[in-house]
Formats: structure tokens, sequence, C-alpha cells
């Protein structure tokens, strides 16, 4: 089996997870492909695999005798796929020496260059693609065959030296528990990598700071033909408090090292409202700001029609992990080295999201992102680069023997 037929075999696996269920995993289906994945590894012979109720799966691979003192590195993928978007009946095709220009995915939906000009470096190359009616689940499968394939390498070359590394494939990823529930004694590992995302060439060790607020408006609901000077609209004046934050903090006006105050849900009626936002910056001082201005409007909004109108609940959800990772610098040095090893040119920018690395390395796990060839994910356009899914196994087993050798 190779990295293509790998894939093949898991992306068909449905494995969606649940932002609706309270539950871990939120869903069973991810049980199936972590079932797949346990035979898989037992079947190569890696030590201590255990699948838990809740669905994370462990394994380990002892050290090469004589090795035994070198770091633990550990690899991390997740199981499940983006509940954004179907992940039923995944439909792959692969696209062999692809030429660069506009993919045809089925009658109504073509992934046009202009829209994805990064496409364009990937001409010659070999993609999978889904029929345009569900994601492929590349996000995280393709992580997923990167460890595998490495390990089933590191079976069939026992003449390769390494120290102790762990395995673990988490659910729930997609909405946000793949790390929270992970046990980081059981895994056991000194740092390790999560193996998800885009382009290979991409190193992420700094995200955003994160925290979410819950913006309450309670009103006075009356007859509106006699509601003159007696209505309270809760509605209406939630409308007016998104107004009173920055417009050039929103999403759709921010790139690279921008923050952003997104509203991303809203209900409500004349007698209560509520607003849902995310606030992200990569500066904790600049995302504890934002939330200062959030405070402000809502004592305005108490001043302007009463107090209790409006209330505010935020919560922290994750922190940069480049303030572990610049304390724990050996998980990223190893990572740049094996690309210059490998002569790939690392993407190195600051992540505009989270990833299960930074709850992990926050944790007291140093925990690095690695791409693994991926692109458009969370939506039909989703493909992988099977030639850069290729060079990730190739990083993986880089790493493992440079921090055996302690180069």
């Amino acid at each position: 089996m190779n990295v293509y037929e790998r894939l093949l075999k898991y992306v068909v696996i449905r494995t969606p997870s649940n932002e609706e269920s309270d539950t871990t995993p939120s869903s069973q289906c991810q049980f199936d492909l972590a079932n797949v994945l346990k035979k898989e590894m037992k079947d190569l012979g890696i030590c201590n695999v255990i699948l838990t109720d809740s669905c994370f799966l462990y394994g380990k691979i002892p050290a090469t005798p004589g090795y035994e003192n070198a770091p633990a590195i550990g690899f991390i993928a997740h199981m499940d796929t983006a509940p954004d978007f179907s992940g039923t009946n995944v439909n792959p095709r692969i696209i062999e020496n692809y030429d660069g220009n506009d993919i045809v995915l089925n009658d109504a939906m073509v992934t046009k260059v202009e829209d994805f000009p990064e496409l364009k470096a990937l001409k010659g190359k070999t993609l999978l693609v889904s029929d345009g009616t569900t994601l492929l689940g590349a996000d995280d499968k393709a992580g997923i065959v990167s460890i595998m394939e490495a390990l089933v390498y590191l079976k069939n070359h026992p003449e390769i030296k390494h120290g102790r590394i762990a395995i673990g494939f988490t659910p729930d990823e997609e909405i946000g528990n793949g790390a929270k529930y992970f046990d980081i004694e059981k895994f056991d590992a000194d740092f390790a990598y999560t193996m998800d995302g885009g382009t290979v060439r991409e190193i992420s060790d700094e995200t955003f700071n994160a925290a979410s607020a819950t913006v309450t408006f309670n009103g006075f609901s009356i007859h509106p033909g006699s509601a003159k000077n007696k209505m309270v609209n809760a509605g209406s004046i939630a409308c007016s408090y998104q107004q009173l934050l920055p417009e050039y903090a929103r999403p759709e006006h921010t790139e690279g090292r921008d923050g952003f105050i997104h509203l991303c849900g809203m209900q409500g009626s004349t007698t209560h409202a509520e607003l849902n936002y995310i606030i992200r910056d990569h500066d904790r001082n600049k995302l504890e700001e934002m939330k200062g201005w959030m405070l402000k409007a809502v004592d305005f909004v108490n001043a302007m029609h009463g107090e209790g109108t409006c209330s505010i609940e935020i919560k922290d959800a994750y922190h940069n992990m480049k303030e572990v990772l610049d304390e724990h610098p050996d998980a990223v040095k190893y990572a740049f080295q094996a690309y210059d090893e490998l002569s790939i040119t690392p993407l190195h920018e600051p992540v505009r999201g989270g990833t299960d690395g930074a709850e992990l390395s926050l944790r007291g796990l140093p925990c690095p992102n690695l791409g693994v060839g991926g692109g458009n994910f969370h939506g039909p356009y989703e493909y992988c680069c099977i030639e850069e899914l290729q060079q990730a196994v190739t990083v993986i087993l880089t790493i493992v023997q440079d921090v055996a050798k302690g180069e």
C-alpha cells in the first residue's frame, strides 16, 4: 500500500464530528476509522496500542537498542472531519499530471485557479479531489497517512536508528476537543508534531491567542401601536452594539498578524437577543485590548438604555503556542533541520487560527504543526497533493533519525 492507496482507504470512511454533541467522541462513526488504525498498528507490531472509550488511539515504538536516552518524540493527527460540509459518501478522484487549470468537480462545481491561485504551484503533480458533493477528508486523514506510512517504513528498515516514538490519533479536533482530553502522560513524549494542514512546506509554531464572547441584551416588549417611550427592543440594541466595535477589526478587513473580533452568530427578538463572537490576536496584550473594547461597548449600552440591558461573558479558548515553543526550541529546530536536509523551502508564518498543538503545548507537550500537502479544507474544493504527502512521510523519517543522532 502506498500513500495514495492509503489515503483512498481512509477518506471513504465517514468520520465527521458533531458540534451539537456533548459526548466524547462527538460521533460514534469516528470509531470506524479508529478500529481500522488500531488493527493496522497492531499488524505493524506497534507496542502498547490502546483505543480508549473516548476514541483516543495511542501506540509506541521502543527505542533502538543503544538509543534509549534519545528524546522521545511523538506524531499526532486527528480522525474527524469538519462538520461544516458533508463527509458522507466521499467519492475521491485522482488527477495525474495536473495541468494547472481549473478543475471540474461536477456539472455544477469547478475549482477555479483564480479563486485558489496556490494551485498554480501544483502543475504537473498528482492531486486527489472529491466529486464536489462532499469534502475530501484530507484534513486530517492525510496527516494520518503520513504517520502510518512512516511507521511502515520504519518496520521495513530496522537499520534506521531512533529513540522512542509515540503515536496519537485523536477525535473531535474540528470542534475543539481533540487536545482537551488528550492524555499527555499516557502519550509520554518530550515533544511532538501535529501532522495537519496545508503545503508540506508549512511549519507552524505560532497561533492566535483566542477567546469567545457572548453578549446578551434584555428588552421590554409591548404592542408596537402603543410602544412610544416604553418599548426597549433588544434586537435593535444588539445591532447598535455591533456598530460600536471598530469595523477595521472585522476578519474581512484583516490579514497577516492582524487580530479580529468576529460576529459569528446572532439570534434575538424584542425581549431578548444574543450576539456570539470569537476574538483573535497573536499578541496577548492586543487580545486583551479588544476584550476591553467590548466591555466599554457594554457600559455604553447600559448607560444609554439602563443598567442590566446588556451583559457580556468572555472565555479564553487557547493561547499562542509560541510562548511555550520559544522556551523549548528543539521541536522547531529539528523540523527546520529536516526541511534543510530535504531541500524543502519552509513556509514559516503565524497561523491565523489554532491547532491541537497550541493547547498541547500549553499543557506541557511542546508541539508545532507540520503541513502534509492538503488545501481548501472544510468544503467541496478540498484537495491533497500526493507528492507533497509523500514528502511529509520523509520529513517524519528525517526528524526521527536526526533526533536519535542528537544533531
